[in-house]
């Protein structure tokens, strides 16, 4: 327990966001999108294996359901240190771990250079606010800081549905219920359905995994709730098909309209390695008004784009323009800003300018 502790006590002390524990490799942590080894030695199977037994031992948690299915997924805190979340697995047959640090404090919006126009949904009443993005890029901690915006603002009862809770939210002005998939609840679709009889007014749904979950969501929407949810996608126009393509083909007629109607913003998100090292985010911003709601329901989705890139009086904005802004604001160099451009060939145009 001990050596699992000073590793875990050197993450935090280097302000990583990831341990690395896999044998064949020295522990290493992710710092900046970079990764450290925190020593020479290789861990061996067994020094994997008796690293994973402290953790186990540390969440109170059985290892039995792990050597079952081979992956598992949790969390569990350090008092005075941090919050962690586990993914466990095997690999070439023996056990390996990542673990991220997730601090005990929602961390300030403006720290991390999120953007006001992003935070503005915490003051909506009903709808879905979408918050997407590739593993790894940021959702979880702006979905938190939404939350947080809400709990900070207004009287409310949030409830959170989450696999696992990575961040703790204390009662501010709300009353915040938080609820962990294979703890508290069998599942998010389960979960969701009980819910909506917990006298709701905020829902924060970690993941929509199929379409059920999804529908459920939209539900909840549409009956004046709001509720913010992640999907692992990129892009505002990419998440829209793909919600409509999780539906049987004669019921995504339907949803489209429905989507319409309940959805709010989409915000899509990625994390940039910022000029002064460090990772700085870019987001897109798509709000729905009458001409984006009718491009939604007339499957003209991929009119989206222009819509977005000319309606930046209200509120939007492509994942382009948002680079464009952290380069001539000095936050990201010339080369960061053509690799991660959608659209390579404009944005050299537009740096060149």
């Amino acid at each position: 327990m001990a050596e699992l502790m000073e590793y875990l006590q050197q993450a935090v002390d280097r302000g990583a966001s990831d341990l690395f524990l896999v044998a064949g490799g020295p522990v290493s942590v992710k710092e900046d999108g970079r990764l450290v080894p925190l020593g020479e030695e290789k861990l061996m199977p067994q020094d994997s294996q008796r690293l994973l037994a402290a953790i186990y031992e540390r969440a109170g948690r059985s290892m039995v359901p792990f050597r079952e299915k081979g992956d598992d997924d949790f969390s569990f805190a350090v008092p005075g240190l941090a919050r962690f979340r586990v993914n466990a697995y095997r690999q070439r047959g023996s056990l390996a771990a990542v673990v991220r640090v997730v601090a005990f404090s929602i961390p300030d919006y403006r720290a991390l250079h999120i953007p006001e126009e992003v935070m503005e949904p915490a003051a909506v009443k009903s709808g879905m606010v979408l918050v997407t993005g590739t593993a790894g890029s940021g959702k979880s901690t702006t979905q938190a800081c939404l939350v947080d915006r809400v709990n900070a603002t207004r009287q409310a009862h949030i409830i959170t549905l989450e696999d696992p809770i990575e961040y703790l939210h204390r009662n501010q002005r709300s009353i915040v219920s938080q609820r962990e998939v294979a703890t508290d609840t069998a599942d998010y679709l389960s979960a969701l359905r009980a819910c909506l009889r917990q006298a709701p007014d905020v829902i924060q749904l970690g993941e929509m995994r199929d379409h059920e979950t999804i529908r459920t969501a939209m539900t909840a929407a549409e009956t004046g709730h709001l509720l913010f949810a992640t999907l692992h996608t990129k892009g505002a126009v990419n998440t829209i098909d793909r919600i409509v393509d999780s539906f049987p083909a004669e019921q995504q007629g339907q949803v489209r309209f429905q989507l319409a109607m309940v959805l709010h913003t989409i915000i899509s998100q990625q994390l940039l390695p910022a000029a002064d090292g460090g990772v700085v985010p870019a987001f897109e911003l798509l709000r729905l008004d009458n001409a984006t709601r009718a491009l939604i329901r007339d499957n003209k989705t991929h009119q989206l784009e222009s819509a977005m890139a000319t309606g930046g009086g209200k509120g939007m904005r492509t994942m382009d323009q948002s680079i464009l802004s952290l380069y001539n604001e000095g936050q990201i160099t010339r080369e960061t800003a053509l690799q991660y451009a959608e659209n390579r060939e404009q944005m050299e145009r537009r740096l060149s300018q």
